[in-house]
């Protein structure tokens, strides 16, 4: 698969085994293969998953725009040609931090840069930015498995569930 960007939500389906509600990354912009990779997400008024507050206006939970950090960082991963029969394992987060909420109407450019990539695991960095302004930032460590529930995978739940 050649890699013609920007990358739409088709292509991105292409590469993720997520769907919607749950695939959160609407477009690739940017893309250096085993470097960095930079998706947008929309983020719109009629998302289920919004905290909805009778004091202010709704906010995008921090565990999806963490989560939507994660698939970006996963179709960086996962669009190599060897790693296309595979799944991606969220391992882990570190040093994460929530700088600022995020409303409907908001463009989220969410960036990961791979800090350290192995033939079965790695560490990428990401953050989230409104406006140029980071939003939320950290490091996550992830793992490569097989698609089949054969016993070589990690043990953990994959990111697609």
């Amino acid at each position: 698969m050649s890699l013609q960007l920007p990358l739409d939500y088709a292509a991105i389906e292409r590469i993720l085994p997520h769907r919607y509600p749950f695939l959160l990354v609407d477009r690739v912009t940017d893309f250096e293969p085993d470097r960095r990779i930079v998706g947008i997400k929309n983020v719109s008024l009629n998302e289920h998953y919004l905290w909805h507050d009778e004091q202010g206006p709704p906010v995008l939970p921090p565990t999806i725009l963490t989560e939507a950090i994660a698939q970006v960082g996963a179709i960086l991963i996962l669009a190599k040609p060897e790693n296309r029969e595979k799944l991606i394992f969220f391992m882990g987060i570190e040093r994460v931090r929530y700088r600022r909420a995020v409303h409907p109407g908001d463009t989220v450019e969410i960036e990961a840069v791979v800090k350290r990539l192995r033939s079965r695991m790695g560490v990428l960095s990401g953050a989230a930015r409104v406006n140029g302004t980071v939003v939320c930032d950290g490091t996550m460590t992830f793992a490569l498995g097989p698609k089949s529930g054969s016993a070589d995978g990690p043990g953990r739940t994959p990111a697609a569930e």
